[in-house]
């Protein structure tokens, strides 16, 4: 939406200015953005009377200012007050009457700039450093997705160190970003007693002996906890498959960070994982190789593995080693693994993760057409050589791809890769090798499996500012000769994550992922009907849920589970599954959530003519995560206003801290799916393999999104929203109105807004965030099946 007051600056500047030599010219849009803030600096420059006029606020712009002095209501020149009351505008702050008369209300919003900022407020002057900062697009005020815990850190560190002569007033918007690292960097390097001059920010040899000389640890207090605490929480949260875990800035190092640490050790695969901020957990949350010497457990290279340089790797402490799996046309690296290679890595006890790159070194490698192209080759390739099913292959951004690159091409590339191994019925997943960013965007829009992380490129503006993504499999942390009995080869060394891909140490092997889970089913069910007394489909699907979906409310909701049955079954040797590999995505399902959800669809199956009606059962499903989703929103709805924003950003993402990811959607409509077939006269078992099944386009999983949204919400958008709304707000079932409070009060508080107590708008928009979510689901689904 056009703002007046910017369209304001935008036509004052480029009228005043315009025959200026040099001056670039600013759209009229009423929209504040860089080329805004460029034409109001170059007039700036203009004033100050530099010349050349550059789309720059650089030391020569700031050296003229420190000259003149400081900018108050006395400045003689008032087209220089004129520009900062139009800044003020252009940043959220009322300015004044524009004339450039410099009033209280333009002194007043500059204290307040500076206080968000976190400097100096105590009077309405701007000094060189809040000019330079004026005419920046950085926010001091929070925006969505920024949290107070950054916020807290970026307006200490704005006003500790804004007045040394390297460090400028950086952002105050709660988001960890490339240039708030810098700024933490150069705070160290001035705590170590960097001089100003040399200050850069980078992860110098000094910078590192200096951090080598303050391990920090439980009961230290000072600067350097500080800074360390500082670090930590530009790394929170720590996704992990259960939880997410978050530390806060602090001066004393106390019990509560030193378990943070210990997780932020062990989710980086640090070998030391006591809680301390030594060295190595110094550089691990500041660059994105870490300590590029420690040891690492894989291994990539474009080099042959022959026998003798696999029983090498394997003696020097490697375990999995990625190859490729080609090399395009023209290509002088000779990459691609070749004949009988595998068997001698699987023979020396290695075992292989297949990567692919097809050039993918500029922005024109990547569209979704070639992402298509690129999966069809790659399946072929991978199949040739024998890789087993659900094989993860890493396809390649081997360059420094900008936020807006990854939007306009990397995404849409990988969404052609998706669809393109979809194409071939999801034998393959597929994995994404680049910078941080890359990995997380990639991973957030396009279900990557796992990421390999080009962390040995630490400059890369996608690795300044971003934390491991949180499916991180694999990170590149140095690249070497490795040398053994006369013989060598270039090799980067990969550290691994524990329960991530292992890679492959067999090929062609009969196994499928969802084996074991449909083995259990065929164990459990002719335990049932074996059982002299009940319903075998129910007694199954009771015993699957029974260890944590057999509490008081569940028994409410859709009726216990029969404990003699769980007793007899168990009798013959059953036992619970607690999770397997969904065969289409790869990704670990909770048997338990899943079985829970069909059970509740089974025992209260919808009803009448109005598909618009909700029940007990959706409430086992996808109607109680969407509380939970629901509570979790206001939980955070400082940061996230709008709860259609809040849905677009945090349901059915996969490594995003959120109640209802990627994995609960899957179950929810799997549960949903396998539910009401059996409800409708199936036999559990048979819809269990049909559903799951080893064919390569028979799986009913592979359109599972699109059968879970015709069949319960009728394939529409608006149908979604009025359920979604239904099921935050009917009074119908007490059970229903009980559960639902205690769901969203756990986890917001006694005080949180209700569902029924939202303006009615602002809880449409969050049902439509969901709607338009799950429909993406199903557009994304049907793109990739060729629909």
């Amino acid at each position: 939406m056009a703002d007046e007051k910017v369209l304001a600056a935008q036509k004052w500047v480029n009228s005043t200015y315009a025959a200026t030599p040099g001056y670039v010219r600013c759209p009229e849009d009423g929209r504040t953005g860089w080329s805004t803030m460029f034409s109001l600096t170059m007039a700036l420059q203009a004033e100050l009377g530099i010349t050349p006029l550059v789309a720059s606020f650089g030391p020569g712009t700031l050296a003229k200012l420190a000259a003149r002095g400081d900018i108050n209501a006395n400045e003689p020149n008032v087209n220089i007050k004129k520009i900062v009351e139009h800044a003020l505008f252009c940043k959220g702050y009322w300015g004044g009457d524009g004339t450039g008369a410099y009033g209280s209300a333009t002194g007043g919003s500059v204290m307040a700039l500076k206080k968000d900022a976190g400097v100096d407020a105590s009077n309405g002057w701007v000094q060189p450093k809040i000019f330079k900062a004026l005419l920046s697009m950085d926010a001091y005020v929070s925006v969505p997705g920024g949290t107070d815990r950054v916020r807290e850190v970026q307006r200490w560190l704005n006003s500790r160190y804004y007045t040394r002569s390297s460090f400028f007033i950086g952002p105050a918007d709660g988001v960890y970003s490339r240039d708030v690292q810098k700024s933490l960097m150069k705070a160290i390097q001035y705590e170590i007693g960097i001089a100003d001059d040399q200050a850069t920010g980078s992860f110098g040899p000094g910078t590192q002996a200096g951090l080598k000389a303050h391990t920090v640890k439980e009961g230290d207090s000072g600067i350097f906890v500080q800074l360390f605490s500082a670090a930590c929480v530009f790394n929170s949260p720590i996704v992990t498959g259960t939880s997410n875990i978050e530390t806060t800035f602090r001066a004393t190092f106390d019990s509560k960070l030193t378990e943070w640490v210990k997780a932020f050790q062990s989710f980086s695969e640090l070998d030391t994982r006591d809680g301390r901020g030594d060295y190595r957990t110094w550089a691990q949350l500041l660059v994105s190789t870490g300590d590029p010497d420690r040891a690492a457990s894989a291994c990539d290279t474009r080099f042959r593995i022959t026998r003798p340089r696999a029983d090498a790797l394997y003696k020097a402490g490697y375990r999995q080693v990625g190859r490729y799996l080609f090399d395009p046309p023209g290509s002088t690296l000779d990459k691609e693994i070749k004949d009988g290679e595998l068997a001698d890595i699987f023979a020396a006890g290695l075992s292989v993760f297949p990567i692919y790159q097809d050039n993918a070194r500029r922005l024109a490698d990547f569209t979704y057409s070639q992402g298509f192209e690129h999966a069809l080759n790659a399946h072929a390739r991978a199949e040739a050589y024998g890789f087993n099913r659900g094989t993860v292959i890493y396809f390649a951004v081997d360059y420094d791809a900008t936020a807006e690159e990854i939007s306009s091409n990397i995404v849409p590339y990988f969404q052609g890769v998706q669809a393109g191994l979809a194409n071939k019925g999801k034998r393959y997943l597929h994995g994404v090798y680049g910078s941080r960013n890359v990995c997380t965007q990639v991973s957030k829009h396009t279900d990557a499996r796992y990421s390999f992380v080009s962390g040995m490129s630490w400059g890369f503006s996608g690795n300044l500012g971003f934390p491991l993504p949180p499916n991180w499999a694999f990170n590149q942390i140095k690249e070497f000769k490795f040398i053994y009995s006369g013989d060598s080869f270039d090799l980067d060394n990969d550290a691994h994550r524990t329960g991530s891909d292992n890679g492959q140490n067999t090929v062609r092997a009969n196994s499928y992922p969802a084996d074991d889970f449909m083995r259990y089913m065929e164990t459990v069910y002719p335990l049932a009907v074996q059982y002299p007394k009940g319903d075998p489909n129910a007694h199954t699907m009771q015993y699957a849920r029974h260890g944590r979906y057999n509490t008081v409310q569940w028994k409410a909701l859709i009726g216990g589970a029969d404990e003699e049955f769980i007793a007899f079954a168990e009798s013959k040797g059953a036992s619970l599954l607690d999770e397997f590999t969904d065969p289409v995505t790869g990704l670990m399902l909770d048997s338990q959530h899943l079985m829970a959800a069909a059970n509740g669809h089974y025992a209260k199956p919808q009803s009448g003519s109005n598909i618009r009606t909700v029940g007990a059962g959706d409430v086992t499903g996808w109607g109680g995560d969407l509380m939970t989703l629901y509570a979790e929103w206001r939980r955070d709805v400082k940061s996230y206003p709008s709860g259609y924003g809040y849905c677009k950003e945090k349901f059915a993402k996969l490594g995003v801290n959120s109640t209802f990811p990627l994995n609960d959607l899957i179950e929810d409509a799997d549960g949903y799916l396998i539910g009401r077939r059996v409800e409708q006269g199936q036999h559990l078992v048979g819809v269990v393999r049909e559903h799951y099944g080893k064919g390569e386009r028979e799986a009913g999983a592979l359109t599972r999104f699109r059968d879970f949204y015709e069949q319960r919400f009728g394939g529409s958008v608006d149908n979604v929203v009025a359920m979604a709304k239904g099921m935050l707000t009917t009074t119908i079932d007490p059970v229903i109105s009980a559960g639902r409070a205690y769901l969203i009060t756990s986890i917001a508080g006694v005080l949180t807004t209700m569902p029924q107590e939202l303006p009615e708008q602002e809880l449409l928009d969050f049902c439509r965030g969901f709607a338009e979510v799950l429909n993406e689901r199903v557009q994304q689904e049907a793109k990739a099946q060729g629909h």
